[in-house]
């Protein structure tokens, strides 16, 4: 399934989706005036933005260290094919698991996970090692997190061509 706004996003948009990527809890007021647009202009265009999907929900930053899950881990799954973790159990089975992903290659999921500890961690591999073979790498330290969404660099959204291979 695709989701493209019904018409492309424009510089404004982009700028509203700037502003509200920092802060989502400015008011109509204080976005048109970084914008310098009315505040029922910014009303209408973020209303926009958030019927075609693209603006998908607001919501506070929590840092996990801080909340009592010190622990980041990935982990990579070949599920069994009788056994799919996202056939067989639901997002409340492991209140661990941060983001899924459905993967190419050797491995079908990946799993974006924190725990408390790394007891805890060993427990976690234990219940998902169910469903599959499981690969893991507990994160050390993070150099870079939480990239905003920007306006697509046009030379950056197409491959380079292979010269040597026509005929």
């Amino acid at each position: 399934m695709t989701f493209r706004s019904e018409k492309p996003l424009d510089e404004l948009d982009w700028q509203l989706i700037e502003q509200l990527q920092l802060d989502g809890r400015l008011s109509y007021k204080e976005l048109g005036r970084r914008v310098r647009l009315s505040a029922p202009a910014v009303a209408e265009r973020v209303r926009r933005l958030e019927e075609t999907g693209v603006i998908s929900g607001y919501q506070a930053q929590v840092d996990p260290r801080r909340a009592g899950y010190p622990f980041l881990a990935f982990i990579q799954l070949r599920c069994a094919l009788s056994s799919c973790l996202l056939k067989t159990s639901t997002a409340e089975d492991y209140p661990e698991v941060a983001e899924v992903h459905r993967l190419s290659g050797d491995f079908c999921t990946m799993l974006k996970v924190r725990t408390a500890s790394l007891e805890h961690f060993e427990g976690l591999l234990e219940r998902i090692g169910k469903h599959g073979e499981l690969r893991s790498s507990v994160v050390l330290s993070t150099q870079y997190d939480g990239r905003p969404v920007e306006p697509p660099i046009e030379d950056y959204l197409r491959a380079s061509r292979s010269e040597g291979w026509t005929r």
